[in-house]
Formats: structure tokens, sequence, C-alpha cells
């Protein structure tokens, strides 16, 4: 069914993202919003919390019959390491500390990241940046999927398969889409993520390591938080590039559900996103919204309209200032 009545390309559009614009509106009828452009000091004892947490859980699991490891990786573990990637998201915006002491910022995320099992932290910032900077970007925004997954995952079967498959996508997507160096920091992370998984193994065996790495991808992958991988910019409503969710799963994810919000002021950070809704509700309450990020998946799955071919596409200058 899908391969007949489902999307057969990406919505091109060639029109810039609406963000820009709307930012530059919005400042100047409300100035106040760029007090919001401050870092979030609870920030970093957030993660400090979420990654002793994990620390614990990894003593608690060394006993654990195998079936019973998987299932609290999926049921807890799952919730704190997508959590955490959520903070790194957030990390790469300057959150904890500020644009002023990105350094710290960078290794913070590195921190972040020590329970998810395997280095990512250098490398999203990297590429986020271009996410933003060239929103649905072909050949540059890697957060939209490739022509060969469109094609490829178009039916019930094959969706709930690729949902299941996220972490590997978007870990491999952006080596083949737009591959870059290599950078000194991306080094330092791999080599702190493996001398902390190294050392865990040493201290306490396999199972505390399978399970951080078993929470990442159950958690990344069909789990109910990672309905905001697919509510945030996939079509919905054609015209519509970027969606905002304001359920409760908000306050375990950073408030990334305020993507609208988001996109419009990146260095705003995930605490500080309802208050710009509360300024200017005039541009937010009106859009088209999510309000359970499990109806999401459920949507993606089942409606044909609905795949990885379900993305804005437009052909994006590249800017002079390469960050």
């Amino acid at each position: 069914m899908g391969n007949r009545a489902g999307r057969t390309d990406f919505e091109w559009v060639y029109t810039d993202q609406p963000h820009t614009q709307r930012r530059k509106e919005m400042l100047a009828k409300y100035p106040a919003i760029k007090a919001l452009m401050r870092p979030d000091p609870r920030l970093k004892w957030t993660v400090l919390g979420l990654v002793l947490v994990q620390l614990l859980a990894c003593r608690l699991v060394r006993g654990l019959a195998w079936r019973w490891l998987f299932f609290w990786a999926y049921a807890f573990g799952g919730c704190v390491n997508h959590s955490l990637t959520l903070a790194i998201h957030d990390l790469s915006h300057n959150a904890a500390f500020g644009s002023g002491r990105a350094a710290h910022n960078r290794w913070l995320a590195v921190f972040a990241n020590l329970p998810v099992g395997v280095p990512y932290a250098a490398s999203f910032k990297k590429y986020h940046v271009d996410h933003h900077r060239y929103l649905g970007g072909d050949g540059l925004d890697v957060d939209v999927p490739t022509r060969l997954e469109g094609w490829l995952f178009c039916t019930p079967a094959r969706k709930l398969l690729w949902l299941a498959l996220q972490p590997f996508f978007y870990s491999l997507r952006p080596l083949c889409v737009h591959p870059k160096a290599v950078t000194r920091m991306e080094v330092l992370n791999a080599l702190v993520q493996l001398a902390a998984d190294a050392a865990l193994f040493a201290l306490w065996g396999l199972k505390p390591v399978v399970y951080l790495l078993a929470s990442s991808l159950l958690g990344l992958g069909l789990h109910p938080i990672s309905g905001h991988f697919v509510a945030e910019h996939y079509m919905f409503l054609k015209g519509h590039e970027t969606y905002s969710y304001y359920g409760p799963l908000n306050c375990i994810t950073f408030n990334v559900g305020y993507h609208v919000e988001h996109h419009d002021f990146p260095s705003i950070p995930g605490c500080n996103l309802p208050l710009v809704r509360k300024i200017a509700p005039e541009y937010y309450d009106h859009l088209p919204q999510h309000h359970s990020w499990v109806k999401v998946l459920w949507d993606f799955v089942f409606e044909d309209s609905l795949g990885p071919y379900a993305r804005v596409k437009r052909v994006c200058k590249l800017a002079e200032d390469r960050l």
C-alpha cells in the first residue's frame, strides 16, 4: 500500500527557511526576548545528576538476568540516555556556560556523552550548526533522510524498522551526505569515551557496558520519546516544515518539543523556550502542533502520506562563515 500511494520525492521548495524572517520580526516587536538569551544555570547540575544516575544503574544491573537488563535499558536507561542526548543538543548551542565559554560547553557535552556508550557529542555539534543554518538544505542538512531511505522505507513494516534503527541512520547519514574532516574535539571525545567504557568493563564487567549501549539503541529507536525525531520537521501538513509539541514529555527532554521556538531562537536554552511562546503567543498558537509523540509515531507508520520522504528540501547557498 505504501509503495503505491506513498510519496515518491521530497517536498521541494524555492524559498528561504521561515525562521530567519520570523526572528527579525519578533525581536523588533518584542525586544524583551533578547533577555532570554542567557545560559541555563541548572543545566550542568542536571547533566551531573543524570550521569550519576546511570552510573548507579550500571552498578545495580550487574546481577540482573539479561532479559531484565534489556527491560530496564528500555524502560529506564532509554529515557535517561535520550534525555542526555538532548542535553548535548542544548550544549551544542552553548546553553550551560554561554558562547563566551564555548570550551566549557564542549567538555560538559563530552561528560554527558559518557552513559551513551559511543562518542558522538563533538560530531553532533559539528553537524547541528548546519541543520539550523541550512534547514532542509540539499546535501547540507543531514537531519533529512537520503533518497535511499525514502525509497526503501515506504511501507508500514519498513517504516517501523526505520524508526527502530534511527540511531544507526543518524550516525551514518552524515558520512554519506556531507562528510567533514575529523576534528581534534572528535578525537578527544572518542578517547575519553573509550577510556570510560574500558574502565567500566574492568570495574564491573560486561553487563553495565551492554546496559548503556542498549539504553542508547533502544531509547533512541522505537521509543515514545523518539517521537520528537519525527514530530519536529516531518511534513504532517503541507506548507509547514517545523512543528512544536507542548505535552508532558518536555519536562524530561529539555523542552525540545518547543521546536518552532527553538528554530526561531537557537540561542535561547530549552528552559526559557516556554517564555518565548508566552511573550509572543500570536506567533505560535495558530500553528499546527503535536500533542502526543506516540501518536506521531503511529501516524508516521500507518499514514501513506508520511515517511522519510515527507520532508521539505531546498537548495541552499553556502554561507561564507563556516563554523
